[in-house]
């Protein structure tokens, strides 16, 4: 079932391959699309984030701030109408990280979605826009170009993702699963999702909290 109905709702998880990281985010679901903003705690970091999307769940705006000992950094991510990307960035302290923002704009022409890196809550938009809940969905394999954003770096490169549905959600089973690999982590994985499209568990990156 695709979300339509205007709610809001707050969704915590533990990441699996470092269990003191944790992530937080508060989501409003709207007409086909959404608003969030949300937290990010995890050795050597903390980072906070908002984004937005337009209609149809295709990123319009991603603001991600992190801060470590003795640095900081800040990412303003926009997507235009026309489909064109580009960022602003602040930076402050030394660090050995590489520099935020994007070296090749022109690389994320094909991109609608942003992909904020180790957050569990960025693979909602593909889900809900392919509509991998429902049993209308896709039969085949799609393959997307996605803005990924670097933690805790804030560097934003091209990435490619696929999804494909392996089964509808269910209100009996409470879940729906979708098959996704990402180029960028070199990792393929069953995700479990709810009713919202939001994530339940991501083997091997992180499990939702009570």
């Amino acid at each position: 079932m695709t979300t339509t109905a205007q709610k809001a709702r707050t969704v915590r998880w533990q990441g699996l391959d470092d269990p003191d990281r944790t992530d937080t985010a508060v989501v409003s679901f709207r007409d086909r699309e959404l608003a969030a903003a949300g937290t990010s705690v995890a050795p050597g970091y903390r980072a906070s984030w908002t984004l937005s999307t337009i209609p149809g769940w295709v990123t319009r705006r991603l603001i991600v701030e992190v801060e470590g000992e003795g640095w900081s950094r800040r990412l303003l991510l926009e997507r235009s109408t026309e489909g064109r990307w580009n960022a602003e960035t602040t930076t402050s302290g030394m660090t050995d990280l590489p520099d935020p923002g994007i070296a090749d704009p022109r690389s994320l022409d094909e991109a609608q979605d942003c992909d904020l890196g180790l957050c569990p809550l960025t693979y909602t938009m593909p889900i809900l826009r392919l509509d991998l809940l429902n049993d209308s969905a896709p039969p085949d394999e799609t393959q997307l170009a996605v803005a990924w954003v670097e933690m805790p770096s804030l560097r934003v490169l091209p990435g490619t993702q696929v999804y494909s549905q392996v089964r509808a959600y269910s209100a009996d089973a409470g879940h729906a699963l979708v098959l996704h690999s990402s180029a960028n982590r070199g990792f393929t994985a069953e995700l479990t999702v709810d009713a919202d499209g939001t994530l339940i568990n991501y083997p091997g990156l992180a499990t939702r909290l009570p």
